[in-house]
Parts: C-alpha cells; structure tokens; sequence
C-alpha cells in the first residue's frame, strides 16, 4: 500500500510517501480501505520528537490517527460490522494516513457526512465528548469554551448545545461568523475577557471547556470561580498544578457512535479548513503547525 512515512523524528522534511506493507489487524480490530484521514496536532507533535518520552513510536511511521473508509476485513472478536460498510474511527497513535488503516474503535460514519468531514470526527469528537461529558449535565448552563473554532473546540460547541446549553465561544475576530454560524456567542480571548463575558453573560459563567492550551487556564479557573468547574483537554502542562481535570480522548466506539447518532441528526457536522492530497502531506503538517486552524484539515487518499 502507499502511506506516508517518516523515517526518523523530525520537521516536515522528513514526510515521505512510499510503498510499504499492508497493516494486519489483532483481535479485536479492523482494516479499512481508507478514503480520508485527518491531520491532529498530536501528529506532528509525535512526528517532531516532542512527545517521544509520552508517546513513543516505532520508526519508520505512519501519521495519523483517524480516518474514515470501507471495512475491508474483520478480525476475530469483532462483531456489529460487516466488510463494505463505511465506517469512521481510531487507530493507533500513528498508522492513518495511507491506503489501509488499522481501526481499534469505529462507528458507522453518517450518510450526511462527506468522507472529508468523517475524516474529521474521530479524534475531535471523542476529546470533545470527554471533556463536555466530564462537566456534568448541561442543560440550562452557561458554558465557555476556550478555543471554539479548533476541530475539538467546535464539536464541544455543537455537543453542548444539543445538550441545551448556551455556549461562548474565544476565537481570533476573523472566526466570529464562523463560531456564529455554529450557534456560539463569539468572543475575542486574552486580556479583558473576563469583563467581556460580564457583558454576554450577566448571570456568570456555570463552567469551562478549554480547548486551546494558551496559558490561560488560571485566568479561566478565576472567571469559572472554582477549578472543579473548569475542564481542559489541552493543557496537560498546567492541569495538574491549577487542579483542572484533564479529559483525554481515548479510543471508544460508543463516544464515536454518540457523536456519529448527532451527525445523522444535523446536531454536530465537522467543519473542514482545507483538504491536501496524501503527497502533500508535508505541506498539511505545515499548516496545522502555523496554529488558529478553524475546522479541520484533511488528507485524502
């Protein structure tokens, strides 16, 4: 199959794209024939060596981690899928971007959904579901998300408002509309937010979702009024210390079916920034590396 491939950890510079042997999938999984793959910033983050203490890779690597495709074969243990049916989910930490693709959690992928957008839900969804699942019942509340326009933090504001909550949403100025057009009260983040949010929301903020890991979490347990009412599931470095609660996303087919269930019923759609073909995997890692993606962005193979 043809994937691409880094050799050793690295820039961009070391993204290639070259024959290499098909995945087999363990007990458990299955293999997709893969129609598109997204790119996270877990990806070139792993691909760079910044987090090979934390999540160390074999090399050479395939990036990626989520992808949406046609179930091609079926391991045992394996049941509720059948080979042809299209399908949206998890590998491993690397291993998506490329002809196969190994899944160890997988959901039907909504007929409503472009491939390009099922590309795009695995990873964002499931850390959206964790986070926003993590802040209790949300009906009625008031909910801030901290980096609404990202790929988690638009789900996180689709998810909470089927859930019944009125969101605010911190992006840049030129993602005002977009956070609009989601349903979200945008709002610019940094320095004056907490008065800003005395004007959108005179009755307080109920709790917060950060979705950036911009440094701000402090400034965020301050305007929540208490860190048991702040989740973040980015900011790993301050969680601990400011005792945040730290949502990880993990491979689960029920969050996936969650989120694809809000897909089919219009409630939660991927928003796609920009699509690359599979040889210009280099320059999609460029972009998600220069930062304020609105959406996702996506590599079809």
């Amino acid at each position: 199959m043809r994937a691409a491939l880094y050799h050793e950890y690295g820039g961009t510079e070391t993204l290639t794209v070259e024959e290499t042997p098909d995945p087999l999938p363990r007990p458990g999984e299955i293999r997709i024939r893969v129609a598109a793959a997204s790119v996270n910033p877990v990806d070139w983050k792993v691909r760079s060596g910044a987090l090979r203490e934390v999540l160390p890779v074999d090399l050479p690597a395939i990036p990626g981690r989520d992808a949406v495709g046609v179930v091609e074969r079926i391991s045992e243990g394996v049941d509720g899928v059948r080979l042809g049916d299209r399908v949206f989910g998890l590998g491993g930490v690397t291993g998506a971007t490329a002809e196969l693709a190994v899944l160890s959690a997988w959901a039907p992928a909504p007929a409503n959904w472009t491939d390009e957008q099922a590309a795009g839900a695995g990873l964002a969804s499931v850390t959206a579901l964790s986070g926003v699942k993590a802040l209790g019942p949300l009906g009625g509340r008031t909910l801030l998300v901290e980096g609404a326009a990202g790929g988690v933090g638009g789900a996180a504001v689709e998810i909470a408002l089927a859930q019944g909550a009125t969101v605010i949403g911190t992006a840049r100025e030129r993602n005002h509309a977009f956070l609009a057009s989601l349903g979200a009260v945008p709002t610019t983040y940094g320095a004056g937010l907490a008065q800003r949010l005395t004007d959108l929301a005179p009755n307080g903020i109920d709790l917060v979702l950060d979705a950036a890991a911009s440094g701000s979490l402090a400034d965020l347990i301050k305007i929540a009024g208490d860190p048991a009412k702040v989740v973040t599931v980015a900011d790993y470095q301050n969680a601990e210390r400011l005792g945040v609660h730290m949502a990880n996303a993990v491979n689960d087919s029920a969050l996936l079916a969650e989120a694809g269930e809000l897909g089919e019923r219009g409630r939660y759609t991927p928003r796609i920034e920009q699509t690359y073909r599979l040889d210009q995997i280099a320059q999609a890692h460029a972009h998600s590396e220069r930062g304020h993606v609105r959406g996702k962005i996506v590599i079809l193979i």
